[in-house]
């Protein structure tokens, strides 16, 4: 029988990665490890008890909040306020970033931006969700209350991102720059254990990931790839197939493992595109990036937009190296950016 290694063992053999890092980001991954299994616990049995369905408030975006959603949200700032390691926190369910006052906490080194529960709005009919979540270094001095600039970040100043997806089975996938591990969380000893090492996505695919539904309120290029994606041609395998569940952790997910490509581009409605730049892009850029593929707003490589708002919002284009590439010729083609 081959040795099992958990998360909290892989962390620490991992930590001479980071020479600066002095153990703290090991422990800040391991805190949201706990704190991913708390949730956990509370996703499964979300249709037993009063916390499935809405808060009856709303989110920053205009969304309604599911009372899971605040959970989630509650629950990893708890974590984050009482590790000591992070001196602040973005969330996609606050309007402003939060500030720890806790004098161990302005002497922690990073900040976590995070989207506490991804999909949300399928928790009602059992569709898989996640939590995603990106680390940066903080800019501020240490000691100081963390500002703004902390969060303001480029996605390459990230030290580490990563998403638990709580379906079938919870997994935990994350990113230190070193690669993509994925860890599946074994119920019986209630430890993530090492289940996806060294995870690589395709360069090609046979899906594409997309809310057909609002094609028509698409740009151009948008929809003259879809129209490439159903055409059938042999020798590229095509038509390929459409596969969109509607919650980013998933639909990612699947692509991550069998190639493909997801995209939430701009529309009439969300010019901008909807998916926020901080708390879902980016994370996911530098995990797709480090397992061999791409993510792209249609021109520009996710990694590098310099963020000038928390909430930010942009255009998606995250999958399969050779079909982001491809996307991204008919977005050029058909709606070319003028210099």
């Amino acid at each position: 029988m081959s040795k099992i290694t958990t998360l909290s063992e892989f962390i620490i053999e991992r930590q001479a990665d980071f020479p600066y890092a002095s153990g703290d980001l090991s422990r800040l991954l391991s805190d949201i490890g706990i704190a991913s299994k708390i949730v956990n616990q509370q996703v499964n049995k979300a249709g037993l008890g009063d916390i499935l369905g809405a808060q009856g408030s709303t989110n920053v975006q205009g969304e309604d909040q599911q009372k899971l959603d605040v959970y989630a949200d509650e629950t990893f700032i708890r974590a984050f306020r009482n590790g000591g390691m992070v001196c602040g926190i973005g969330s996609e369910e606050n309007d402003k970033y939060v500030a720890f006052e806790k004098p161990l906490c302005k002497k922690g080194k990073y900040v976590v931006l995070f989207d506490p529960l991804d999909g949300s709005s399928n928790i009602d009919v059992n569709v898989s969700i996640g939590t995603i979540f990106s680390i940066f270094r903080r800019t501020s001095s240490v000691g100081d209350r963390a500002d703004v600039n902390d969060f303001l970040q480029k996605g390459v100043k990230q030290v580490a991102a990563g998403y638990v997806i709580y379906g079938s089975s919870t997994m935990l996938v994350y990113t230190t720059g070193y690669g993509v591990n994925g860890f599946t969380l074994e119920p019986s000893i209630g430890e993530y254990c090492l289940s996806h090492p060294n995870m690589k996505i395709p360069e090609d695919g046979q899906v594409y990931s997309i809310n057909e539904g609002h094609l028509n309120s698409m740009g151009e290029g948008v929809k003259a790839y879809v129209d490439y994606c159903k055409a059938s041609d042999a020798k590229s395998n095509r038509p390929y197939s459409a596969r969109y569940i509607g919650s980013l952790v998933a639909d990612f997910h699947r692509n991550l493992i069998k190639g493909g490509i997801y995209i939430y581009p701009a529309t009439k409605k969300a010019p901008e595109g909807k998916l926020r730049l901080l708390y879902e892009c980016s994370p996911l850029a530098f995990i797709v990036e480090q397992a061999g593929g791409k993510a792209s707003d249609g021109y520009r490589r996710i990694m590098e937009i310099q963020p000038s708002e928390l909430h930010q919002r942009v255009p998606y284009f995250i999958g399969s190296t050779n079909m982001v590439e491809k996307a991204e010729a008919f977005m050029r083609k058909f709606e070319p950016v003028e210099a």
